[in-house]
């Protein structure tokens, strides 16, 4: 053996007995095919998690990025992990089965579904809008399941091949999960730097395909090569185990699932905090879903060590990862929130922490493997078993976190939560192990230790930890927020100036005053400028409710149907006197959905202007609202004289998306407003419109008041230079759609494809 190789050191001191090798010959032979073995299957996880992130991305274009559609896709995502495993068992009974090129048939399906995917995806997710909750989600589970039954059912298989040469089923377990995750986890990071910034989303698949095509091609040359060492020959599958399994496999099976739903619990939990604290950054989710993964492969890595050992230093072992993955739980929102850093360093420092818990809760499955399933020709069954055992509890806990807990508490309130299952959990292991008495009491009494501290002393120092993250450390830091509303759809929090925060970032301000224009609300009081009679208004995006407020009472509006995503809003203006009185309003109608969705749910409906107040360019699922197949939609619900006006964040390609879309448009501020029809501008008809405005019964404009005979008379005064002189450049006011295109002419427009700017903003593309 080579020392220090893992793959080498993951073979027990008795494994040449197991074996039943006859000489040095076959046991080289036998490293050399383990070897090959687990070079093929890290490879493998590369191309299983690019398609979890491209068709979690393109389901959720089409079913919505709410929370509910979040949670389906990724529980049913796991479901079909979990039956492919117990396909992958029934398979890992055959004797005799060619292991490799079983590998190779699953890797080459898997792709050949991979290339027709994304087409699918679309035509069976269009058929679905509308659908109930329930089957929705069978439909979801329905689109993913062939694939998510091929890569569930590789784990079982092999360990079914490995367990019985080595004798060590947690071993051979842990090193499989070991590679497989942590070539997952490199992908995450391939994904987040190379393949949706330069690629795409399709271009992601056709190098996923590819990578399964490679994996196949390998498994059979090695298949031919060395054919004798990738089949289980009957006599070796019958060959006993070295140990019997120390635990009742029923016990295993629970705590394999209780295992699965905190640690995907914790994962919901940091994927909130560090999208909060990123402010939404699409590289949030890849980089906490690599961090995680790469703990959970260094924590599987361990655990297979652990298991070549004695059963007592492994479940020591097992304890002490537990107690710790608990203590970090219980750390981690207090050192956020009084250690104030800088962005960089402080995401560090968040997947820093987010792999140690992953870690120490990845050595869990392979040891209760080791410990409840013997090394026979069954423990392929078993495994896929317990793998099932624990998908279904990540699966229970996806749904618990991210409909119950996220819904009825906030980010503290959680952490106490989780660390408390987690103590639970450690407290239930102690009791089924068989562990010196002495040593029981030890970490019973730390684990509540643990525990105590976190009900009593977590929430008192994680106080501040929403205003620590959102400032980071910054000099003009404004002190504790006014109001906090956390719920499932996200985290809205408003400083004491007013300034309301969605998701860690700016969204709007509470203000409807044109003489004390803090937040461009001369942009809304403009909509009459554009189109002389928006009768019927869409609005997408409620935030501080300022837009709506000035909106709603427009006089020349008869309606307007608001489309929000997280109902949080509708809370926050409740609270607010200065816009409170739009939740009343008999012209406004509010509906809590997707916008791209609700779009496509209602093919009927045609409005005068849809307004759109949208978010950062940059931002996750920003896209969704600024790509070419968006404008495409949202054209479609426009009448023969309709626009579209919406916030493009200053980004020239948004801004260059816009002209190739519609024939006509402008740049009004950093707003574009397109259309099919010529744009009317009228600016003695707005300034009327202007005279006429009265919110909560005030007037906007007082010709009696000189405030507001000198802003009528800024006003006329900017039109005039927008008029005669306006619109040469990217600084003006105005900027007409034929500049804009020659300012532009090297950007790529925005699509749903290429995802815009949400992953090349951070590796400073664009």
């Amino acid at each position: 053996m080579e020392p220090g190789n893992p793959i080498d050191a993951a073979m027990p001191a008795g494994a040449q007995k197991a074996y039943g090798r006859p000489n040095a010959g076959a046991e080289n032979q036998e490293l050399r095919w383990r070897r090959t073995l687990c070079v093929l299957f890290f490879f493998s996880g590369f191309p299983a998690l690019i398609y979890q992130l491209v068709w979690q991305r393109a389901l959720f274009r089409i079913l919505g990025v709410n929370i509910e559609s979040v949670t389906i896709v990724v529980t049913a995502f796991m479901l079909g992990l979990g039956l492919g495993s117990l396909a992958g068992g029934l398979l890992s009974r055959r004797r005799g089965l060619a292991l490799l090129p079983l590998l190779a048939v699953i890797e080459l399906l898997t792709g050949t579904f991979g290339v027709v995917s994304l087409g699918i995806f679309d035509r069976v997710g269009t058929l679905a809008l509308g659908l109930p909750l329930g089957v929705t989600a069978a439909v979801t589970l329905a689109l993913v399941l062939v694939p998510t039954l091929l890569m569930g059912a590789t784990l079982p298989v092999l360990v079914g091949h490995l367990a019985p040469r080595s004798g060590n089923v947690g071993n051979s377990v842990g090193l499989l999960y070991y590679v497989n995750t942590l070539g997952a986890g490199a992908a995450c990071l391939l994904c987040a730097v190379v393949l949706f910034p330069f690629l795409g989303m399709q271009g992601a698949v056709h190098v996923a395909v590819a990578l399964n095509v490679v994996v196949a091609l390998g498994a059979l040359l090695t298949h031919w090569r060395e054919g004798k060492g990738s089949r289980v020959s009957p006599e070796r599958a019958a060959a006993p185990p070295t140990t019997a399994p120390a635990l009742r496999f029923f016990v295993v099976l629970v705590l394999a699932c209780i295992g699965g739903a905190i640690s995907l619990s914790y994962e919901i939990f940091f994927f909130r905090t560090v999208s909060y604290a990123s402010g939404s950054s699409a590289f949030a989710f890849a980089a906490i879903l690599g961090a995680f993964l790469v703990g959970i492969a260094s924590g599987s890595r361990q655990a297979g060590e652990w298991c070549d050992g004695t059963i007592e230093h492994g479940m020591r072992r097992l304890a002490g990862a537990l107690l710790k993955a608990n203590l970090v739980g219980l750390l981690f929102l207090p050192v956020l929130a009084h250690f104030p850093l800088p962005g960089g360093v402080l995401l560090g420092t968040l997947l820093l922490m987010v792999f140690l818990v992953a870690s120490c809760w990845g050595t869990l499955l392979p040891c209760l493997a080791h410990w409840g399933v013997a090394a026979d020709g069954h423990a392929g069954m078993r495994t896929a078993l317990l793998y099932l055992a624990n998908i279904i509890g990540s699966a229970t806990g996806s749904i618990v976190t991210g409909f119950v807990l996220m819904e009825q508490l906030g980010l503290v309130s959680i952490a106490v939560v989780l660390v408390g299952a987690g103590v639970a959990c450690s407290l239930l292991l102690d009791a089924c192990l068989p562990l010196p008495p002495r040593l029981k009491r030890w970490h019973g009494r730390a684990a509540c230790a643990v525990g105590v501290l976190a009900v009593v002393a977590l929430p008192a120092l994680s106080g501040t930890v929403l205003e620590t993250l959102l400032w980071k450390g910054a000099s003009d830091a404004k002190g504790p927020f006014a109001q906090v509303i956390e719920n499932r759809s996200g985290i809205i929090t408003v400083d004491q100036d007013g300034a309301v925060y969605g998701g860690g970032m700016y969204d709007g301000r509470f203000n409807v005053d044109l003489l004390h224009d803090t937040n461009g609300i001369l942009r809304p009081y403009a909509l009459n400028l554009f189109h002389r009679h928006p009768r019927d208004v869409l609005m997408i995006g409620l935030s501080s409710g300022s837009w709506a407020q000035v909106i709603a009472n427009n006089p020349e509006v008869r309606s307007l149907t608001i489309v929000e995503i997280n109902p949080g809003y509708v809370e926050l203006i409740a609270r607010n006197p200065e816009v409170a009185s739009v939740l009343t309003n008999p012209k406004v109608a509010i509906v809590v959905d997707d916008g791209r969705r609700w779009l496509r749910l209602h093919p009927e409906r045609r409005f005068d202007a849809i307004v759109s107040n949208t978010t950062w360019h940059f931002r996750a699922n920003a896209t969704n609202l600024l790509s070419v197949e968006f404008l495409q939609l949202a054209d479609h619900h426009l009448k023969p004289s309709g626009i579209l006006y919406y916030n493009t964040t200053d980004s020239e390609r948004v801004q260059r998306t816009a002209c190739l879309a519609f024939p006509y448009g402008v740049r009004f501020s950093n707003h574009m407003v397109v259309s099919h029809a010529p744009l009317a501008w009228d600016f003695e008809h707005w300034r009327r419109t202007l005279e006429a405005y009265r919110i909560d019964g005030r007037p906007i404009l007082d010709a009696r008041r000189r405030q507001d005979r000198v802003l009528a008379d800024s006003l006329n005064t900017v039109w005039q230079s927008i008029e005669h002189g306006g619109g040469s450049g990217s600084a003006d006011a105005m900027e007409a759609c034929p500049r804009i295109l020659a300012r532009t002419a090297e950007l790529t427009p925005i699509t749903d494809d290429n995802m815009g700017t949400e992953w090349r903003q951070l590796i400073r593309l664009d």
